[in-house]
């Protein structure tokens, strides 16, 4: 039964992650700096465990992309696939080990944040170069948090808010039992 209820939510997340850049497209340069792809993706790391957040990660992307035609899918949601697969890979991972103290609610999340943005970076510097473009230092750091801050405050504000509600209100208690037991193998 948590299996059936972690892949119908994974299925939620990806939808929302497929909707939501709807909600800022309209200005791509709101989008590319709101991140709203990415907020799905965290939160189903966090609810439904590594596994998940690391398929969701890879495929929302390139289904929006093989869907909508954004983000194309060269080099842009080739390289966010990764990207977001490592944010939900790492958030699962380091929510699953952690205590379940608020605190580490921050540190999964900083932690999986860190994370995906140097695997952006180191993917992006191989599909570029793949490309014949160059990506250098200014890029990343332009791509991975400059434009990003905006969404960056929005994701250390929203998700630690949304996961502590949803423990308050037990509704992550059976996920988290299961995702302690997982990560303990």
């Amino acid at each position: 039964m948590k299996q059936t209820k972690k892949l119908v939510l994974s299925a939620f997340f990806m939808a929302l992650g497929i909707v939501l850049p709807f909600l800022t497209g309209q200005i791509q340069q709101i989008g590319n700096m709101l991140l709203p792809m990415h907020i799905p993706v965290l939160l189903c790391g966090f609810i439904c465990g590594w596994q998940y957040g690391l398929a969701v990660g890879f495929v929302t992307p390139l289904l929006r992309s093989m869907m909508f035609g954004m983000p194309p899918i060269m080099p842009t949601a080739a390289a966010m696939a990764v990207e977001l697969a490592v944010y939900g890979l790492v958030t699962g991972i380091l929510y699953a080990k952690l205590p379940k103290k608020t605190p580490y609610v921050y540190v999964s999340l900083l932690g999986a944040m860190i994370a995906g943005r140097i695997a952006w970076g180191i993917v992006s510097i191989a599909l570029y170069g793949f490309m014949g473009n160059s990506f250098s230092m200014a890029i990343f750091l332009s791509g991975a948090f400059l434009n990003a801050i905006p969404g960056i405050i929005l994701q250390i504000v929203l998700i630690p808010a949304i996961i502590i509600a949803l423990k308050k209100a037990r509704v992550l208690n059976d996920f988290e039992a299961e995702s302690a037991a997982v990560a303990a193998r």
